[in-house]
């Protein structure tokens, strides 16, 4: 770790902080070997100046004695300089002053190229690196220019001796062999400075412990006791026992032993059994006396430690958890139930139907009612929220008191519950407390001097009869949920195998439909809508068809389950509008006059707040005029929670030239009413009504209404699914004016559109003997 903290080059420390710290605690002894440094260098050079003056009557004597007396001018002026140096760096600055001087200087006495400036060559640099305290990067600096400085004094400007290779790889040699040496005693330093540092912290460390852990006993807020195991009695206890244990004013808890402490006796045993055999208890739960008298639930932590001779002690702590266990038991509550209807949740739920279901090996049976509340969204978004929430209450309490002992009613949120029993029923007894369910919940709930409607639809799973694992249970009553819903609502339906299997055929073709998006296989075909009085061509219905790779052109119906998926259902739309888009702008570029193509929308696109103008940008960037498109919506889109984006997106459109078809009209819920709230130009009489046209009765009676209706409103009609002649004349005679069906033409590809607006009149020459194949079939 030590090794750690050291630069690998330099053996200096890594943090600059600890680097100075070090060398702020060595500071007195690099002041003292400063002052020794300079203080020979002056008294050394001063002896030199007699030797030196074997060069006098030469040229090198004028050179040597100013440099001598230079050296130690500047020995001495460092010496007083020193003795004001404060830190590490101010006693740095004055050594690689003196450092500078006396390299230049010696650099002249080396000129003389004796053996003695020789050694000197070898020595001053030598000197630099080993003696002089100052950083690594000054004493590689240098410590190298000091010796190019002496080489370049001794070689000065005559002939290079032969040696002079030699002498360089000598220098060299030095240089790097004295950097190593410094690096390994600037590590040894700093490790055994990092070492007396641990050292001495430690010891300082231990005694403030000792004196420490005393006050630390005694201070700490949770009861701590010493206890003879021998004897069963306390020889120590710190304040916080006293406080609990002892009574008021006591000393000590010597009056009292263990045994009188524990409410249970066999919960002490069970202490002292653990301790011989483990030596340590980490929460153990047990309850005891207080000082006030009263029994609390701790969780005690014990250790036995063996003291001088065979007497074994034992540190215990003690920690009141009464307040715990009991916030414990309200949070499990509260995890584990409703907190508006007070019911269990999922969670709880869940846990007794693995219980329950686990059980099945014995005999047992499970039966799952899965409940949903009908039309709950409605209470809340007319009513209010707190009319919801007291519908839901009521909700959980008549369940709660139509059901057996042993049922649990759980709500799993929302305006979801289910009831779990416990035991095996028969299908029929299953379904007989189904419609005790339903009936119990049927009453209208009085909330605020209003009367809420109250109705629910009910999934039926029994175990082992329908599956044994839960999740799949839970699932099974879903499934049967999601089949009393479709059948429509207010009924409890048995879970069957049929279901699972239509779920996941539904689930397989909304895969296949995803890939089939994904690889451009959705397209649109076409099928002419005509006016029925002359034939021609009025407009043109996109209709989904799915080029599949094996089995050709597959029509909607094949794929219908995927188209009741929302999120299928707008994709597929999404790529049918794209793609008529551009038939229609190449039928346009190609001459090709068409009146109008028609689309139907998903319900699922009017989520998209900017719908409309997304749709009219795509319309405008395709050169499409609005008027060449209409938009077709079934009545389900008001009754969807998006029923009001649906109106203000499709008065949007119709307001920019758009046209709008209400479809499927007379087979919703309330189609007068969606008459005046949505803006149409068109409606559009389902096929239901058409085939039996020719058989009078009730059909006939409604679409004659239909027309007549249309007629005051100022609405055209469109009649669907037209076969034959007789249907043809029925809706000329009674004044509809447009008609589409097989009489007329199939759904064609977009490049027969081409051909089939050339036919001018698509009324056939004679009365449709087959139905399936007359008209312009065979497009």
């Amino acid at each position: 770790m030590q090794e750690e903290r050291l630069l690998r080059f330099g053996g200096e420390f890594r943090d600059t902080g600890r680097e100075a710290a070090f060398q702020a605690a060595r500071l007195p002894e690099t002041l003292r070997q400063c002052r020794l440094i300079f203080l020979l260098s002056a008294l050394l050079n001063a002896l030199f100046l007699i030797s030196d003056w074997r060069f006098y009557g030469t040229p090198h004597f004028f050179v040597a004695v100013p440099a001598r007396l230079g050296v130690v001018f500047v020995s001495l002026v460092c010496m007083l300089l020193i003795r004001r140096a404060a830190s590490f760096r101010q006693a740095e600055a004055v050594t690689l002053l003196w450092e500078g001087f006396v390299a230049v200087g010696v650099a002249f006495l080396v000129s003389s190229r004796s053996d003695l400036a020789l050694f000197v060559v070898m020595l001053l640099p030598s000197i630099f690196y080993l003696v002089a305290p100052i950083s690594f990067r000054w004493t590689l600096l240098f410590g190298a220019a000091t010796s190019v400085l002496m080489l370049a004094g001794y070689l000065g400007f005559g002939q290079l001796p032969t040696t002079f290779i030699g002498l360089v790889m000598i220098l060299g040699m030095l240089n790097v062999a004295l950097s190593l040496v410094v690096i390994h005693a600037n590590r040894l330093r700093r490790v055994e400075w990092l070492a007396t540092q641990s050292e001495r912290a430690a010891k300082e460390a231990l005694g403030e412990s000792r004196a420490m852990i005393e006050r630390l006993f005694m201070a700490t807020p949770i009861p701590l006791v010493v206890i003879s195991m021998l004897e069963g009695r306390f020889m120590r206890v710190n304040d916080a026992a006293l406080r609990y244990l002892g009574p008021r004013g006591a000393t000590d808890l010597s009056d009292i032993t263990v045994a009188e402490m524990f409410v249970d006796e066999d919960s002490r045993r069970a202490l002292v059994r653990q301790l011989q055999s483990a030596e340590h208890v980490g929460e153990f739960e047990a309850r005891i006396r207080a000082v006030s008298g009263e029994n609390r639930d701790t969780l005690i932590t014990a250790t036995s430690l063996q003291a001088a001779g065979d007497n074994a002690m034992v540190v215990a702590g003690i920690v009141d958890i009464t307040e715990r266990k009991a916030a414990e038991a309200h949070v499990r509550w509260q995890a584990t139930h409703d907190a508006l209807t007070r019911l269990p949740n999922r969670l709880l739920f869940q846990e007794r139907l693995q219980q329950a279901v686990g059980g099945l090996e014995a005999g047992g049976g499970v039966g799952l009612f899965l409940i949903d509340l009908d039309d709950f969204k409605s209470v809340n978004d007319t009513l209010g929220h707190d009319a919801g929430d007291a519908l839901l209450i009521e909700a959980a309490a008549r369940l709660s008191r139509h059901v057996e002992a042993d049922d649990l009613v759980a709500r799993l949120g929302g305006d979801e519950f289910v009831v779990l029993t416990p035991h095996s029923l028969s299908p029929a007894a299953a379904q007989a407390k189904a419609d005790l369910l339903l009936a119990a919940l049927r009453a209208p709930v009085e909330h605020a001097g209003q009367m809420i409607s109250s109705r629910a639809s009910l999934g039926i799973a029994l175990a082992p009869q329908h599956d044994r694992d839960p999740v799949e249970l839970m699932k099974d009553a879903d499934l049967a949920l999601y089949r009393a819903k479709a059948l429509g609502r207010n009924l409890a339906v048995i879970y069957e195998a049929e279901m699972r299997a239509a779920m996941n055929t539904r689930v397989a073709i909304c895969r296949e439909i995803a890939g089939a998006l994904e690889q451009d296989r959705i397209l649109p075909f076409y099928q002419p809508q005509i006016v029925l009085a002359t034939g021609e061509v009025d407009g043109l219905e996109a209709l989904a068809r799915w080029k599949h790779p094996e089995r050709g052109i597959v029509p909607a119906a094949s794929f219908q389950q995927a188209l009741e998926d929302p999120e299928t259902s707008q994709a597929i739309g999404e790529a049918i509008l794209r793609k008529a888009i551009a038939d229609l702008r190449e039928w346009q570029e190609a001459g090709i006059e068409v009146p109008r193509v028609w689309v139907n929308l998903a319900p699922g696109i009017f989520r998209d707040p900017y719908m409309p103008q997304r749709f009219l940008a795509q319309l405008a960037a395709a050169g499409v005029p609005p008027a060449k498109f209409g938009v077709e919506v079934t009545e389900t889109v008001l009754l969807t929670r998006n029923g009001g984006d649906a109106e203000r997106a499709l008065k949007a459109l119709r307001d920019n030239g758009v046209h709008v078809a209400l479809d499927d009209f007379g087979t919703g819920y309330a189609s007068l009413t969606h008459l005046r709230r949505l803006p149409v130009d068109l409606i559009k009489i389902d096929r239901s009504f058409v085939r039996h046209l020719a058989e009078g009765g009730e059909d006939a009676a409604i679409v004659r209404a239909i027309i007549n209706l249309a007629a005051d409103l100022k609405l055209d009609v469109i009649a669907e699914g037209v076969e034959t002649q007789e249907q043809q004349d029925f809706l000329l005679k009674h004044g509809c004016g447009f008609g589409q069906g097989y009489r007329y033409s199939r759904p064609v590809a977009g490049s027969r559109v081409p051909w089939l607006m050339r036919q001018g009149s698509l009324l056939p020459a004679e009365p449709a003997a087959n139905a399936g194949r007359s008209g312009i079939a065979a497009a």
